[in-house]
């Protein structure tokens, strides 16, 4: 099943358009692939902040952390 959409682009748009167009791509491709990305994008920002919040939940990472920074520090203040 496929969508048409209309969409009013602005100036950087349109440059954008025009750029990923000037690599052979269709409108319709550039446009479609631009769209793919950008979620892609947004699904690995999410997951990454997932994993962040989780690391940040485990106290034992928390303390391990902890320990190595204060051994790096230990390392710096002997060297």
């Amino acid at each position: 099943m496929t969508l048409a959409i209309s969409v009013r682009l602005d100036d950087e748009a349109q440059r954008a358009l025009a750029l990923l167009e000037a690599t052979g791509l269709s409108r319709s491709d550039a446009i479609r692939s631009a769209l793919v990305r950008s979620a892609q994008q947004v699904r690995r920002r999410e997951a990454l902040r997932h994993e962040i919040a989780t690391l940040e939940a485990d106290e034992e990472d928390r303390r391990e952390m902890l320990d190595v920074a204060a051994f790096m520090e230990q390392l710096r203040a002997e060297g």
